[in-house]
């Protein structure tokens, strides 16, 4: 089963109606997780970056953030990261990764290695090919819709 590394931007495509063409995109891979035909890795500094951006950004009233996390994290096929490997993480931060959030989330993709990392964010996605890590790429919508519909 492949696993996917979440990025706090997607998570955000997928729940929000700010860019529907990301959240079409998106919304398979949340699909085939729900059939556990995936596996979504969610680090929890992911989930503190989504709470933040969904209530200071978007103003959704803190109970309803807290549905959306608790309806998440008890999705099939999720699966929320507490630990964090800092030698891992300061491999690749503040260069080539000056964000430190995202630097988490490459050391996830850095210690799980063929894991593939899901971000819309084009800067962090040149950041993460200059390390050599897997990243999701439009291509793999495809392969998303095919195994949601076996």
């Amino acid at each position: 089963m492949k696993k996917y590394i979440i990025d706090t931007n997607a998570l955000i495509s997928f729940v929000t109606d700010r860019n529907p063409d990301q959240q079409q995109k998106i919304a398979p891979l949340f699909e085939s997780a729900a059939h556990l035909k995936a596996r979504i890795l969610c680090h929890q500094n992911v989930l503190t970056e989504f709470i933040h951006v969904m209530d200071r950004v978007y103003h959704v009233p803190k109970d309803e953030i807290g549905r959306m996390i608790v309806a998440f994290v008890e999705m099939p096929g999720i699966e929320v990261i507490h630990e964090i490997d800092f030698n891992a993480v300061l491999s690749c931060w503040p260069d080539p990764i000056p964000d430190f959030g995202d630097a988490v989330v490459a050391s996830i993709g850095k210690v799980m290695k063929r894991s593939i990392i899901v971000t819309f964010d084009q800067k962090f996605t040149n950041n993460l090919k200059s390390l050599g890590l897997n990243i999701w790429e439009n291509k793999d919508i495809a392969h998303f819709s095919q195994i949601s519909s076996e």
